[in-house]
Formats: structure tokens, sequence, C-alpha cells
């Protein structure tokens, strides 16, 4: 098992939650699928769950007032060495904050926002928790990526709120670039033109390690679940999109050597 470091460059995804309608049955779902146990969260925002492997934390999952129907889906946290400063340049840079800057206790403090495009992604600013505790092992988020419509205007917008370098995607394709920060790469940008899903718009899609992607996209269907892309080999590894029972879509992947990086 490989330790995260306990502080993450700003800018690099740190973390990520679901707020979701059913707490109890999304516990049941996840722990089921990436063999995941949950302790008690920071309570702020309601109800809230911190997911544990093996005793670290890796995600958390929170639970939307009954009143809300907003959509289920994952929210990637891009880390920051502070909430003010980083929610001043979203809105300086085109994007609009849309909660925070918000104390999660002595966790830390989180906005969340959105890019000129409309993708929802969050700041974290750590204190007791500084995201993520472990990676590289089934059940850890091991990539995110934001898919979008074109990547030359809200690539300039994420490399100046957060310094990123934008290079040539690996694997190479058209519209596809890869987010550096201090010369390695940590997220990446997907022009998918009319291919995006009208239903969801522009969004960050998290990546979760697997020890066989094939058993697990089966898993994710015994659990009440959906696969939207099947299984297939592609350069990072075998990859699947799916969605929980409440609809939140994530990837499935089991990575090769140095293939979980663009």
């Amino acid at each position: 098992m490989t330790e995260a470091a306990t502080r993450h460059t700003p800018g690099t995804p740190c973390w990520v939650s679901l707020m979701v309608h059913s707490l109890t049955a999304t516990q049941d779902f996840y722990g089921a699928l990436f063999g995941w146990t949950f302790s008690p969260g920071p309570q702020q925002l309601g109800p809230y769950a911190q997911a544990l492997l093996d005793g670290r934390v890796v995600a958390g999952v929170g639970e939307l007032p009954p009143d809300r129907h907003l959509p289920v889906a994952w929210t990637t946290y891009l880390a920051t060495d502070d909430a003010h400063a980083a929610a001043d340049r979203i809105r300086c840079c085109g994007g609009t904050v849309g909660v925070g800057p918000l104390d999660a206790g002595e966790a830390g403090r989180l906005v969340i926002a959105s890019d000129p495009t409309g993708a929802v992604f969050g700041a974290w600013q750590g204190r007791d928790h500084a995201g993520v505790e472990t990676a590289g092992e089934p059940g850890t988020p091991v990539w995110n990526e934001l898919l979008t419509q074109e990547t030359a205007t809200v690539a300039k917008f994420y490399a100046a709120v957060y310094g990123f370098e934008a290079e040539a995607g690996v694997p190479p394709g058209p519209d596809r670039l890869t987010l550096s920060l201090e010369g390695r790469p940590v997220a990446a940008i997907h022009g998918v033109g009319h291919d995006l899903p009208r239903d969801r718009g522009p969004h960050w899609m998290t990546y979760f390690e697997v020890e066989d992607t094939d058993v697990a996209a089966r898993r994710v269907v015994e659990l009440g679940g959906h696969v939207l892309s099947p299984p297939q080999d592609r350069p990072r590894g075998r990859t699947a999109g799916v969605a929980d029972p409440e609809g939140a879509v994530f990837s499935i992947v089991r990575t090769r050597p140095g293939g979980a990086d663009g």
C-alpha cells in the first residue's frame, strides 16, 4: 500500500465526494463493490460518512436533504492552500462559486464551484484531513478527467486558477490534454464534442482502481447499478463506465504500469 502525501500540491486532485439521497443504500453498494467500510465525517452539510479502505480514508459520501432534488454525481476536489483565495481566482477567471468557502470542522475548508463550461468541481483546503490517504490499490481513486466539448477555453481557466501546464494528452488523441504540476501529470481534459451526454453536460470523471474490470462491471449490475460503456482495453488500462443505483457515474479501471496518468 502506498501512503498519499500529507500535503497535496495545490491543484492536485486530492479528494472525491458523493452526495446521494440514501446514505445507507449507497454505503451498501460501494462497500460491496470496493470493500469500503465507513465512519462518521464532518456533518456541516448534513449526514456524511468517510469511506475507508483498510482503515485509510479514500472518499466521502453525504446525504442530501429530502427536499433537495439535485443531480447525484461524484465531485472531484482540487487541493488549495487557501480556500478564500481559490474562490476569488475562480470568480476572476470566469467560474462560479456555488458553495463556500465553508468550514468542515477541523477537517478543513471547502469550496464547490463550476468552471466556465458548467463542470462542477471542488477546492479543498485541508487541516486535519488532507484528502485521500492511500492510492494505487483496488478501491482507490486513481485518476480524474474533465469531459467537455472542447479543451482550449476551459484549459486556460484551469491553468489560470491552478497553474496547470497543459500538453498533448497521453494517450494522444484529438482534443485531449494532460494537466501537469511540477512536471507530474495529475489530471486530463478530453474534448468529446457532440459525444458529450446531453443529460450531463461537461463533468469531471473519477476513475477507481479495481482488480479485474470485467468482474467489477458484472458486480456493479448485481448490486443494482448499470454498465454504461462495457469493459475495453485502453492505453491506461482496461476500463468501463458505470453508474451506481442512484445514477452517479464513475469509471472503473485496471491500470497498466504508468497508465493512470492520462
